[in-house]
């Protein structure tokens, strides 16, 4: 049975989930009606982080320009421009099996394209979520779905999934930022 939870909260994969090997990170939203007269691109990002914070080669910055990272560990379905439709927008894969041993935790942002030049932010979207799914039972983990009104921010950091005490765990972290991707870049960069 899937566990919902909020902005903060923890969930132990390792025990909520045991024997997962392969998770799928769906993410997903809607956007509202606007006057901005353009589409919204909505991207999601996956950075893969040492013991320092920091990821260890620019092939561990996992987006639309880079589906695949360099340990065979994650893949990135693909960029969705319109986020139309039921479900996720955009499916971030991860094998727990495969991360190299380096690595101790992933952070997964969502960021507008082109927000400033597109007068577009996080308060014109809506129903945004994040859920982690078993990818070979299809069977959901847990959910988090946003409920605050981003009214300014255009990128928002999810959720983390790390590594503790050798158990993977994931916390909604919920938190807006009036930044790009290349601000997300340069904070993680090595």
């Amino acid at each position: 049975m899937p566990v919902n939870i909020s902005k903060g909260h923890r969930i132990n994969l390792s025990k909520d989930a045991p024997g997962l090997k392969k998770a799928g990170i769906g993410l997903g939203w809607d956007v509202n009606p606007t006057d901005t007269g353009t589409e919204f691109d909505l991207d999601a990002s996956l950075f893969m982080l040492g013991d320092n914070g920091k990821i260890p080669e620019d092939e561990y910055f996992i987006f639309y320009n880079n589906l695949k990272s360099p340990d065979g560990s994650v893949k990135h379905w693909g960029d969705n421009r319109s986020g139309e439709g039921e479900g996720d927008d955009e499916t971030i894969e991860v094998d727990l099996t495969k991360i190299n041993s380096s690595i101790q935790e992933l952070i997964f942002v969502v960021t507008i394209h082109e927000a400033d030049q597109r007068r577009q932010n996080f308060g014109q979207v809506k129903n945004s979520f994040i859920r982690i799914y078993d990818l070979e039972t299809q069977e959901e983990i847990t959910k988090y779905e946003l409920e605050e009104d981003f009214s300014r921010e255009t990128a928002i950091e999810f959720g983390r999934l790390y590594k503790k005490n050798g158990e993977w765990k994931f916390q909604a972290v919920g938190t807006g930022y009036n930044a790009g991707l290349q601000t997300f870049v340069e904070k993680y960069a090595y």
